[in-house]
Formats: structure tokens, sequence, C-alpha cells
């Protein structure tokens, strides 16, 4: 039984540091396409659950391309052998990121500003190429707010 959960300790170990370098590759990637960073790892209370627990959401980068205020989700991989990396930014997690940045804007006051949401993807292991470098993708405008919009009973009748 011992063994097991050091096995298990070790892994979520190296998970999080494989998180922690691809969001350090990211953010290298995004500085050199001309983003500038505002913050990492921003967490913040969204909600309740059911139970009445506290909901966290974090949102991995923040950044502004341009005028435009960019919340970014990283996602590493150590290879995409089985899918690709943005697979796993789904609704849930998406709706999340949202809810986070919606309380990100109304407590800097930047309600009106221009924003989207980005999915920046690290492949870290590269057996095809046969290089160390991790390849790097930057998926702007993944998704937008309007498919977490609440809709009513009388707007199903137009779609």
């Amino acid at each position: 039984m011992k063994s097991s959960q050091s096995e298990t300790s070790q892994s979520t170990t190296e998970h999080l540091r494989l998180g922690k370098l691809g969001e350090a590759y990211a953010a290298a990637y995004l500085d050199q396409m001309g983003y500038r960073l505002v913050a990492a790892n921003f967490t913040i209370a969204v909600g309740r659950n059911l139970r009445g627990a506290v909901v966290n959401s974090e949102i991995d980068l923040i950044a502004y391309d341009g005028a435009t205020l960019c919340f970014i989700e990283v996602k590493t991989r150590a290879s995409d052998w089985f899918a690709p990396p943005q697979v796993n930014v789904d609704r849930h997690k998406q709706r999340q990121i949202a809810r986070a940045a919606k309380a990100y804007r109304r407590m800097l006051q930047i309600e009106d500003e221009p924003y989207r949401y980005d999915v920046v993807t690290v492949i870290v292991d590269n057996e095809v190429s046969g290089t160390n470098t991790p390849t790097v993708e930057l998926l702007k405008n993944y998704w937008r707010d309007e498919q977490f919009r609440k809709r009513y009973r009388h707007e199903w009748f137009y779609d």
C-alpha cells in the first residue's frame, strides 16, 4: 500500500512540474509574439457548489495583445500521441475560466474593454522531429461567452 501512495505522489509531482514548465514556455512564446503579460495563475472565488463549498477558478495567463485583453489557458502534454492538448479545454473548463475572467474584469472595472479567450498548447517531448525543443501553438479566440448565456424558452423557438 505504501509504495502505491509514493508512486502516486511522485506522478503528481511530475505532473505539476510539467505544467509549470509548459506555462513558462507559453509565457516566453507569448512574449516573443508581442503580448504584454499582466498576470499568471490568477485565482479567484467564482461561487459555491450545491454543497455550499467555495468554487475557485484559475486563469493560467492574462495578457494584452495590442488593446485586447486575453485570458489564456495553457495545456501541456508530454506527447500528443493520444489526443491534442486542447481537447481537455472542455465546456466545463471554458465556463470556469469565463466566470473568473468576468470577475477579473469587474474587479478592475474594465468590463467595456475588448477581450478574448485563447489556448496555448505545449508538447514537450517531440518524438516526431527528434528535437528537444517543445512545440508551442497559440489558438486565438478558442471560445466565446455567448455559448454560456442563459437562453429562455421563447428564444428556442427561433433557432
